[in-house]
């Protein structure tokens, strides 16, 4: 079926395209303030897990940063947070949510790193919430070995 369009549809469509051009919102001609911090520590990694850290080096210099440090650690990322020795860190969420549960004041802002993870279990189990009430093994759960899934 062919679809033909008149010369008055095709001149109406054409003109309302150029109206629209003209009540366009003009661009923003104001550049952005510098950050009110040029200063940012993140943790120094050698692995290749936390990739997205080495990379964020050249942006947040285009961002106005300008002291990124990468600081050793001697503990884990989230009581480096809370004692104010990083600023943002990269984790394991298991890591994270034991950190939360320790008290650590600090906020997860986004996942990562979320390959490495393979749960084995038996054939009973079809699905996560088939998990409920079973002990599951973590690496890394602050100083237990299992944890209880809710």
């Amino acid at each position: 079926m062919r679809i033909t369009q008149s010369r008055r549809q095709f001149l109406t469509t054409l003109s309302l395209a150029g109206a629209a051009r003209l009540v366009a919102a003009p661009a923003a001609l104001a550049e952005e303030r510098p950050p009110e911090t040029t200063s940012v520590r993140l943790a120094k990694h050698p692995g290749i897990c936390v990739a997205p850290q080495h990379i964020v080096v050249e942006l947040l210099s285009a961002e106005g940063f300008t002291d990124i440090r990468h600081v050793p650690l001697g503990m884990n990322v989230p009581d480096a947070i809370a004692q104010g020795v990083l600023d943002f860190g990269l984790n394991f969420a298991t890591v994270q949510v034991a950190g939360i549960d320790r008290g650590v004041a600090m906020k997860v802002l986004a996942g990562v790193h979320v390959g490495c993870f393979e749960l084995f279990v038996n054939d009973a189990i079809r699905g996560v919430a088939d998990l409920a009430g079973k002990k599951v093994g973590t690496q890394g759960w602050g100083r237990r070995s299992t944890c209880s899934c809710p």
